[in-house]
């Protein structure tokens, strides 16, 4: 079964009139090929080559000739970071006849390959970050404002989209063993799987925390340095999200540290050993299981409207998990794993500091109603629409 992506494909569809070429970005298995051929059927002729393929690869031994012969055709490049020598072709190709729509490369995400396109390309390259199933595309196919199945497995569709809880279970721990032992050091990574590992099991259970360097490092016996450097590896990887703090002048001393989640709640389930929807509602990691999955959820969507995410803790207790800011407007929500959602007096003291008239409680509920005056309790769905209207 496949999930349709209409406003990624309209996103892709808008910077191919825009741009020479187009870079999708995202982790293996997030449905980046997927979603690139239901683009190449709008344009007739088009190439694709799948450079994880000798056979493939082999067609561009003479990458110039080869892409030249192309000019007047849409070429989709898949796994662009195994051949970092292209992207000085492609420059050359681009001047010698400057059009919008000439290339689509599709790679995982790492540092080095965004630095380099954005060098050698710069002007002539879009970037577009690509994530799991979110919210719009599960639309209805949940009876109620939960999102269980979404939340509990994640949106990598192999896993969301799995026959039985079992299935998708194996196919994430699968997914993660790869990443460790192939994708990362192929993205030029040098840590050891098992030290890898260890940290990204770590990371899960600081979900939803500040980041400190310091203590992780004490935790794993390594250097705050190589903290660092992990983290920034599995952020690059579209893997971590580090939500900064909304600076604000209030005259309370803010936590400044980054708070770190596990990007995709069926990942931080696996790592946590989490198998179904019972272990996930009986787990001390719900709530801010709940949280991620919220915000993930918004800002993967909210990002690519311009959008920016933070949160908001002070040391006097007043806290925010997300704060929503486009322009003038500032909005924020709250995450709550329960049906009939309460919040606490650092919420309104926070809403208060910071004057938000514009706040809503993201609960597992239908629709949604107002607690009180510009408050209102929804599902991340109705959020999410009342954001885009």
């Amino acid at each position: 079964m496949q999930i349709q992506r209409p406003w990624l494909q309209l996103r892709v569809a808008e910077d191919l009139e825009l741009f020479p070429v187009v870079c999708l970005l995202g982790p293996r298995q997030i449905g980046k090929t997927t979603l690139a051929r239901q683009i190449l059927q709008q344009h007739p002729g088009a190439i694709a080559l799948d450079l994880e393929k000798p056979s493939e690869r082999r067609k561009l031994h003479d990458p110039e000739r080869f892409l030249r012969t192309h000019a007047d055709q849409l070429v989709c490049l898949d796994e662009i970071q195994l051949a970092p020598e292209l992207f000085p072709v492609l420059r050359s190709l681009i001047d010698e006849a400057r059009r919008p729509g000439r290339f689509l490369i599709l790679g995982s995400a790492t540092p080095a390959l965004l630095r380099q396109g954005a060098e050698t390309l710069a002007g002539r390259i879009g970037f577009i970050e690509m994530s799991g199933i979110g919210l719009t595309e599960w639309a209805g196919r949940e009876a109620t404002g939960t999102h269980n199945s979404l939340w509990q497995r994640g949106g990598f569709p192999p896993s969301l989209l799995a026959s039985s809880d079992r299935t998708s279970c194996r196919w994430r721990q699968a997914f993660i063993q790869t990443f460790l032992e192939r994708d990362l050091p192929q993205l030029g990574f040098p840590w050891p799987a098992a030290s890898l590992e260890k940290f990204w099991t770590m990371c899960a259970h600081l979900h939803g925390q500040p980041l400190n360097l310091s203590d992780l490092g004490r935790s794993l016996g390594c250097s705050h340095v190589t903290i660092r450097s992990q983290i920034d590896a599995l952020v690059g990887a579209f893997i971590l999200r580090s939500l900064p703090s909304f600076e604000a002048n209030i005259g309370k001393q803010i936590i400044k540290s980054p708070r770190i989640y596990i990007r995709d709640s069926g990942l931080l389930h696996q790592l946590l050993g989490i198998a179904d929807q019972d272990g996930l509602f009986s787990h001390p990691v719900c709530g801010a299981s709940w949280e991620g999955f919220v915000i993930e959820s918004l800002l993967t969507r909210l990002e690519a409207e311009g959008w920016k995410g933070f949160y908001h803790r002070a040391r006097s207790g007043s806290e925010i998990d997300l704060i929503l800011r486009r322009g003038q407007r500032v909005v924020a929500v709250e995450c709550k794993a329960s049906s009939a959602p309460s919040l606490t007096r650092g919420f309104y003291e926070a809403i208060d500091d910071l004057k938000i008239v514009e706040a809503y409680v993201a609960a597992p509920v239908d629709g949604s109603y107002p607690l009180k005056e510009g408050v209102t309790v929804a599902s991340p769905s109705a959020i999410l629409e009342f954001l885009l209207k």
